[in-house]
């Protein structure tokens, strides 16, 4: 026993000095980075999603700093299956499942830390028990303290740490000029303020090199934590980027009735951001847009029937969600029936919750219910929700505190009644409805309280971030009330994967792969899919098709964007002629004279509110003067919005195509052609006078 002992205790004694000459040095160099507490294995994560869908996914390793931080780590690891015959793992942690069922344990090591995590290959059969069972991939997490890594990170993390992760200012422009590349006092600015986000323009994303690039060098100058780098990409009017794809905006895709589509367009939008480095889209715009008054909203909508908007809406999420970037579901409670814009003035809706809950919340919910990242508030007033009266800044006048600002409408209404925990935005801070009537930082620290979790372009960053500072030092604001709102925000990050990285990727890999995916050909097939579905024949009285017969010629008259509408009529019938006025008295003789001549006239109009759209319009009033003393067949287009044929009901044909992108215009020349058959369905009601319908919901003719 002695002796079997002794050797047994040599032996141990040999293996631990063999044992660092055993690991690969890439492991021990990995094992040994300075403050590395621990490594594991990130699905393991209590806050972590670990839905997996197929039989192949990706399991990602984390350093753990002892600063309560931590990096993804993806060399000088070592993967291993311990059942190989249930599933197996390669040196990037891509798990594949063999089909074989049963139980393995996935393991990854550095030499130093390692970690495990138990998968399961079994049989899953339906809720009645009968018929033959699905065999699922499921995952078991580990469980102790050492995965409890967010609670850790805010354990350490400062109060000014803390604040920083809830600020997402813009940088637009610095110094007056565009910023298109990182400026060392931009890059001051991250650092200092520890910034847990910064949102891009148009004037930022320029071309696909220089946007990755921009993106790659923000993310360097985050200190701890991976940033949310935002934009605005909803598709149609609002689209950032000039490089990539111009997807049809959402009514376009209500238009369309087709969830596939509006899932393809989200997944394309997304693909497109993640390959930029942007992994968080301020979209969709989910507001029901029953309101053909409503300046702000209006095309951005999906249309004006709640159960439609909730069906796109979703759709258009698990679209951009499925890419790994965060989707954000906008204005909560909704900006849908409003007729002043919150970037100029302070909107109210005035109804009460049931009927809120019937129309302007139901797409919000489905949004919640289906796992939508984050909410956006609005500008707005619900007086019906919170009825507090605060003093304006702006004139000393008492107003109702808007829905950004409300804890009633935030933390009352959205978490308790409707139950959802993910992360609160608000809207730009610095819009009128907020700007005119309190204090910058007074607004932020509303906001916070009411129960936002991320301030959006905050008016004086360091204004509001010393603010805040002072509000959690003096006991205004809840520390506890951060931590929540940091361990949303932590949790997003996490589960989106915007984390930092021990070995990011060089950023001219970073910029091929992105020139391989932003405007590539099977994203431009999407867009123009989405766009032929899309286009609406409200009216026609047997006008179209025009036929194409080299000498009838066609006119098409306008003002914005004419000659968007006029080039591609011409791809489709080249003796066309094109005549861009704002009024009848612009019209020369010779313009009068090619009109009289026409054998076909497409007049196009771009309304964007209510004046826009008025009979009084010159636009509108050059029409008329056009229908009355000519006697050809007339084609109305309306560009932009739907509502256009409110000014001309006696037009003979008018097509709706929402929005004033290229693929948008080619369909609508295809559509008046004949190549392309309509079968768009208007997704709202437009009116007609006396409080009657003009074409109801739904309509949509096709040849």
């Amino acid at each position: 026993m002695y002796r079997s002992g002794r050797w047994l205790l040599i032996l141990m004694l040999a293996l631990c000095l063999m044992l660092p000459h055993m690991v690969p040095e890439s492991q021990v160099a990995a094992a040994e980075t300075s403050g590395v507490s621990d490594m594991i294995i990130l699905q393991n994560v209590p806050e972590s999603d670990v839905t997996v869908e197929g039989d192949t996914f990706t399991l990602s390793a984390l350093n753990v700093y002892e600063e309560g931080h931590f990096k993804r780590v993806e060399e000088g690891i070592q993967w291993s299956s311990k059942n190989q015959n249930v599933a197996t793992v390669d040196k990037g942690g891509v798990v594949t499942f063999t089909g074989q069922p049963g139980r393995t344990w996935i393991s990854v090591s550095d030499g130093v830390h390692k970690d495990r995590i138990a998968l399961d290959y079994k049989p899953v059969r339906s809720d009645q028990g009968k018929g033959k069972p699905e065999f699922k991939p499921t995952i078991k997490k580990g469980k102790g303290e050492r995965y409890n890594i967010i609670s850790h990170a805010l354990e350490n993390m400062t109060v000014e740490e803390k604040v920083g992760q809830m600020l997402m200012p813009d940088f637009r422009t610095w110094d007056g000029e565009d910023v298109t590349s990182m400026l060392p006092e931009i890059e001051e600015q991250v650092e200092e303020y520890h910034l847990g986000g910064v949102i891009l323009f148009r004037e930022n994303v320029v071309t696909t090199e220089q946007t990755a690039e921009l993106v790659s060098d923000y993310q360097a100058a985050a200190e701890k934590f991976g940033l949310l780098m935002t934009i605005d990409q909803e598709g149609g009017i609002v689209t950032r980027l000039q490089s990539g794809t111009d997807m049809p905006g959402n009514m376009a895709l209500g238009a369309t009735r087709s969830e596939e589509i509006t899932r393809n367009v989200g997944r394309a939008i997304g693909e497109e951001l993640s390959a930029l480095g942007i992994n968080m889209n301020l979209a969709p715009v989910m507001d029901v847009n029953n309101n053909p008054d409503n300046p702000v909203i209006g095309v951005r909508s999906f249309g004006g029937n709640p159960e439609l908007v909730g069906e796109m809406g979703v759709a258009y999420t698990t679209g951009l969600q499925e890419t790994g970037v965060a989707a954000t579901a906008k204005h909560f409670p909704g900006h849908g029936d409003t007729a002043v814009d919150s970037h100029l003035g302070l909107p109210e809706v005035p109804y009460d919750l049931e009927r809120l809950k019937e129309v302007e919340l139901y797409p919000f919910q489905q949004a919640m219910d289906a796992g939508i990242d984050a909410i956006m508030t609005a500008h707005i007033t619900f007086p019906e929700i919170d009825d507090t009266q605060v003093t304006s800044q702006k004139d000393g006048s008492q107003i109702a505190l808007p829905a950004t600002l409300s804890e009633k409408v935030l933390t009352g209404l959205m978490r308790e009644d409707m139950g959802y925990d993910g992360v609160v935005i608000t809207d730009a801070m610095n819009m009128n409805a907020i700007a005119d009537h309190f204090g910058a930082v007074d607004a932020a620290i509303r906001a916070v309280k009411a129960g936002t979790d991320i301030v959006l372009m905050p008016v004086g960053l360091e204004e509001v971030a010393t603010g805040l500072y002072d509000a959690v030092d003096e006991g205004e604001v809840a520390i506890e009330t951060i931590n929540d709102s940091v361990n949303r925000i932590l949790t997003l990050k996490l589960n989106r994967g915007i984390i930092q990285s021990e070995q990011p990727l060089p950023v001219n890999e970073k910029i091929e792969q992105a020139q391989q995916i932003v405007g590539s050909e099977a994203h431009q097939q999407v867009e123009k899919e989405a766009s032929e579905r899309s286009i609406t024949m409200v009216k026609n009285d047997g006008v179209l098709p025009l036929d194409r017969i080299q000498e009838e010629k066609v006119v098409v008259i306008g003002s914005s964007f004419v000659d968007s509408l006029g080039n591609a009529i011409i791809n489709e019938h080249p003796n066309t002629t094109v005549i861009e006025a704002t009024s009848y008295d612009q019209l020369s003789e010779d313009q009068m004279q090619e009109i009289g001549e026409a054998d076909q006239i497409i007049y196009s109009t771009y309304t964007y509110n209510v004046w826009t759209r008025s009979v009084d319009h010159p636009q509108m009033r050059m029409m008329g003067r056009i229908m009355q003393e000519t006697d050809t067949p007339i084609i109305g287009v309306g560009i932009r919005n739907p509502y256009d044929i409110m000014a001309y009901p006696e037009v003979d044909a008018y097509l709706a195509q929402y929005g004033f992108r290229d693929s948008s215009f080619e369909a609508t020349a295809a559509t008046i052609f004949g190549d392309n058959n309509p079968t768009g369905q208007l997704p709202v009601t437009i009116p007609g006078g006396n409080g009657e319908v003009l074409y109801e919901y739904g309509t949509g003719l096709s040849y």
